[in-house]
């Protein structure tokens, strides 16, 4: 999804380069999308702690605001779905014309029902221009069944609120700092102490921590007169739970929206997934199944939004499964869990061209390296050695050791670890090229 949002702005004649914003923890996932896209991004910023969209967006206007003054920002998140591509750009195109009014915009979504899963924004009056544009009324943040079914009976149009903006980086700016000066302080001092590494952009995460945890909405939007919407019929659905994936896929004649390895036999109405072993649902409806990995998910799809429950219980219990995934991502590339038992675990791990882990030792736990595909570059103490294809090596503990993938393709490995402790921090880096620890 994270590739969908940013083909959409991938023209040049419309767009310039993009800028994302996102956790520091998810950094080289990021860096890995859009280089599978052979996209070069403005920048990549990292945030050091979650602060909510208000924070965010301040982060990033400051930002571009430091490259180009004027700069006019399309806000984006990385979780909708948009079907109607010419539609999202000739809204854009519309909304331009408010944000040279000193507008800060926001698309509207034709309610398809009183859902109570979005905000809702009343069409105020149109604005000077003859512009599909209109001022904005006020702002209903996600209200219960009852009331969006009044609001949507009142002659006023309502929209929903898409979540999408445009603006001139520093009116919004000037906006949040009239709600709440002390936010842009901080991001701004996040940004004046931050620090370049390698491809990224890290904010200070002293002076980001000072940041208030708000959204955009409840700090700029429903306070402020320069508001406007443009009502947008871009085919738009926020992927805000699972339920949203059978309501806009393609389903079968029995109702079943089925993704990967999985069958069903007597099933209606069910979203049924795999990413990983395969499914088979048998007399069963209505029901939202999503089998990864490391995890298997069963619950009504009425009761799609209610995993939150499932998440806070692997927090009590402290799992791990909530907060990472079989398959982590590096600068040099990736591994993934194949399987672990008592004092050992075996990784597969996939190195890009020219990657190169760092030279490191391990105090408790010993290596073998099984090349499955491409070529290695081996140091292992004062040896340096290539392995191919069905070739193989042994690392002991305490021994200084580094792979690199000479080759120009993916380098396919199979690592096997033995010993009495495996954690990922059993690891003591002397020289590491992507300025790690």
């Amino acid at each position: 999804m994270l590739q969908e949002t940013a083909s959409r702005v991938l023209d040049p004649a419309r767009f310039h380069a993009p800028l994302f914003l996102c956790n520091q923890e998810h950094r080289f996932l990021v860096a890995e999308q859009l280089r599978e896209m052979d996209v070069t991004p403005l920048d990549i910023v990292l945030e050091p702690h979650s602060r909510n969209t208000a924070p965010a967006i301040a982060a990033a206007a400051l930002f571009l605001s430091n490259i180009d003054p004027e700069a006019i920002m399309l806000v984006l998140p990385s979780d909708h779905i948009l079907s109607d591509l010419p539609a999202f750009h000739a809204s854009v195109a519309t909304g331009l014309a408010a944000v040279r009014l000193g507008r800060l915009v926001v698309f509207g979504i034709r309610p398809r029902g009183p859902v109570s899963d979005y905000g809702y924004i009343a069409q105020g009056d149109p604005l000077a221009g003859g512009a599909r544009c209109f001022s904005v009324e006020r702002f209903v943040e996600k209200p219960p069944h009852a009331i969006a079914t009044a609001l949507l009976a009142e002659s006023r149009p309502y929209y929903w609120n898409a979540g999408i903006f445009l603006m001139r980086a520093s009116s919004y700016i000037a906006e949040l700092e009239r709600a709440d000066p002390s936010t842009v302080r901080a991001c701004r001092d996040a940004i004046d102490h931050g620090r370049r590494d390698l491809d990224f952009f890290r904010l200070d995460a002293d002076a980001y921590a000072r940041a208030r945890n708000d959204s955009i909405d409840y700090c700029v939007m429903q306070n402020t007169r320069a508001a406007a919407v443009v009502p947008s019929e871009m085919g738009w659905s926020d992927v805000g739970s699972w339920s949203v994936l059978w309501n806009i896929g393609s389903r079968d004649a029995a109702d079943n929206v089925i993704s990967g390895q999985a069958i069903a036999e007597d099933a209606t109405g069910c979203y049924i997934r795999s990413e990983g072993p395969l499914v088979a649902a048998i007399g069963v409806s209505d029901l939202v199944i999503v089998a990864t990995t490391d995890a298997v998910l069963v619950v009504p799809r009425g009761r799609a939004g209610d995993v939150r429950l499932a998440t806070t219980r692997l927090a009590t219990e402290g799992r791990q499964e909530h907060l990472s995934h079989h398959k982590v991502h590096r600068p040099w590339g990736s591994y993934q869990d194949i399987d672990a038992g008592d004092r050992f675990r075996v990784k597969r791990l996939v190195i890009r061209p020219g990657g190169k882990l760092s030279l490191q030792t391990h105090e408790h736990r010993a290596e073998h390296w099984i090349v499955v595909r491409g070529t290695a570059r081996v140091t292992r103490g004062e040896e340096a050695f290539v392995l191919s294809e069905n070739q193989s090596t042994y690392i002991p503990p305490r021994v200084p050791h580094r792979l690199e993938n000479p080759g120009s393709g993916l380098l396919h490995l199979v690592e096997v670890q033995s010993g009495d402790y495996l954690g990922e921090d059993d690891i003591v880096r002397y020289d590491d090229v992507y300025g790690r620890a």
